[in-house]
């Protein structure tokens, strides 16, 4: 009975034993199982995060060529602006991305995707840029042409402007009258209204020019006008001041004008001059213009 008691007790130690032995087992395979599946997550994550990394220079470096195409002196049209714009939004909803914790698989391959598009929009957009380019380029080449010959034109425009303007000076001053054989008397004026010839200037009040003029067949045979300049011997002009005219370019004050009918025959003419103010010993400068210029000038010294 004692040999059959611990025969069924060692039976019951056996399945113990075996039970144990199963369960080691079954945990050394858990164990192994789970060992081998972190090491494919672990893998899988530096897999997804390399390949992240990757697609953000990706994007990166997509962004800087377009930067790159910003600052080339080329002007877009408004088709190549609209199309950078779509492409910019891409770019950031694809960095908003990939700053995501965590993508699946599926997420990559669809950025992967469209950074590939990107890439492909790029080479396209910088294909256009470089015939812009080329284009504005020979368009450059083409303004600066026409700009030299611009130049060129105004310049030879204006030199013959000024030759032009010089040969009319030098027409009108060959066709404008200059006086001859000038005389400059001074005279007495009485109270009866008799006239004469003094030498002093105490007895002047007035003097007369008798002038010819010279032959000139370019002059108009018209009517002219003569303007006389009287120079005191202190240098000062003796005219009223609302008397004005020009002559050489600018605006002159004259003593007195009268007008002449110039015929080219050798009339001789005159002008009388009453001095406004008291004559004073010394000389009197005597200036005559016509048709803008100096026709001749001279003097008389009163004692």
């Amino acid at each position: 009975m004692q040999t059959q008691e611990k025969a069924a007790d060692n039976k019951v130690d056996r399945n113990k034993v075996y039970f144990l032995i199963i369960v080691i087992i079954a945990l050394l395979g858990i164990n192994g199982y789970l060992y081998f599946k972190d090491r494919q997550q672990t893998s899988r994550f530096v897999t997804i995060n390399t390949e992240k990394d990757r697609l953000k220079l990706e994007v990166e470096k997509i962004e800087v060529e377009l930067d790159r195409v910003n600052l080339l002196n080329v002007t877009l049209n408004d088709r190549l602006i609209e199309e950078q714009k779509l492409a910019r939004e891409k770019i950031a909803e694809l960095k908003l991305a990939l700053k995501k914790g965590e993508l699946t698989q599926q997420e990559l391959d669809e950025a992967h995707k469209q950074i590939n598009s990107l890439k492909d929009f790029v080479k396209s957009y910088n294909n256009q840029i470089a015939i812009l380019e080329q284009e504005n380029s020979y368009l450059k080449t083409e303004r600066d042409s026409l700009k030299t010959s611009i130049n060129d034109y105004n310049e030879q425009t204006e030199n013959l402007r000024r030759e032009n303007r010089n040969l009319n000076r030098k027409v009108k001053v060959g066709s404008s009258l200059k006086a001859s054989n000038i005389n400059v008397s001074a005279f007495r004026v009485k109270d009866n209204g008799k006239s004469a010839l003094v030498t002093k200037a105490s007895a002047t009040n007035k003097l007369t020019i008798d002038f010819g003029i010279a032959p000139n067949d370019l002059a108009e045979k018209t009517y002219h006008k003569i303007f006389l300049r009287v120079i005191d011997p202190a240098g000062n002009l003796i005219a009223d001041e609302s008397n004005m005219f020009e002559a050489d370019g600018q605006q002159m004050q004259y003593s007195r004008a009268i007008e002449i009918s110039y015929n080219n025959d050798g009339t001789s003419f005159k002008i009388d001059w009453i001095n406004p103010r008291t004559f004073i010993k010394g000389n009197y400068g005597i200036f005559l213009y016509a048709d803008g210029f100096l026709m001749g000038k001279s003097e008389i010294e009163l004692r």
